[in-house]
């Protein structure tokens, strides 16, 4: 090989790790992830999505989940990986590092961070490709018992979501032994409200404004009726 060719074999390969280095994008993109836990080995590192970036096409496009999962999500977990050295709360996972900052003033700025972490690593394992419909099983009974139907729950729900003003979540959780819709603000989970997330929606704007722009119902009903995994909400039911 000359000294030219070895000189764009290393440029190439510097090319091709810098373009697979950002949060896994482009290995994501062309599926060689296999399906992952909510999070990695390291409570800290992101996992990689459970599917590939263009797999829940056309509801989500693939330059909507570049910028969510590479870009958003991706930096609030470089925020906690800075925030947790010196905080007494090293080698605690993300959901302990939640519980732990809530409410406490001075850790606001890392509750914030880890709390969108645990929420958006929630989200991406409430869809798949191919999903929404209606549940079967023991959720589905779960949910005519405490709404009085499919119908209703699915009315809940969507309002909820649709109707958070501003930036935030939409929720469907079990507490007391009872289904129930919330809808939680900015980085706010139910973790730190005694009840259990079965499902979530992100409404956040930058979770479907590429896609839908300002129709945020649009993007709601549509994950409910084509996204959502039910398979992952019935196991999350106590």
């Amino acid at each position: 090989m000359s000294t030219a060719e070895t000189a764009q074999a290393g440029l190439n390969r510097r090319e091709f790790l810098t373009l697979a280095g950002v949060a896994g994008v482009g290995l994501v993109t062309h599926g060689l992830f296999a399906a992952a836990p909510a999070f990695a080995a390291d409570p800290l590192e992101m996992a990689p999505l459970p599917y590939a970036m263009n797999a829940l096409e056309p509801v989500i496009s693939a330059r909507t989940l570049e910028f969510h999962y590479g870009k958003h999500h991706a930096g609030y977990a470089a925020n906690v990986k800075k925030m947790v050295p010196g905080s007494g709360l090293e080698g605690k996972s993300m959901e302990d590092i939640v519980k732990a900052t809530a409410g406490v003033a001075e850790k606001t700025a890392l509750f914030n961070n880890a709390a969108q972490c645990w929420n958006h690593a929630f989200y991406w394992k409430c869809m798949k490709p191919g999903g929404g419909g209606m549940p079967t099983g023991k959720l589905l009974e779960a949910i005519k018992a405490d709404f009085g139907g499919f119908d209703a729950f699915r009315k809940a729900f969507v309002d909820g979501s649709v109707g958070r003003f501003g930036s935030g979540w939409g929720w469907l959780v079990q507490q007391g032994g009872k289904l129930k819709v919330v809808s939680t603000s900015n980085a706010e989970t139910p973790l730190t409200q005694g009840a259990t997330p079965l499902l979530v929606v992100d409404v956040w704007e930058h979770a479907y404004y590429l896609d839908y722009q300002n129709r945020r119902a649009d993007y709601v009903n549509a994950f409910m009726d084509k996204l959502v995994n039910w398979d992952f909400a019935a196991a999350n039911l106590k």
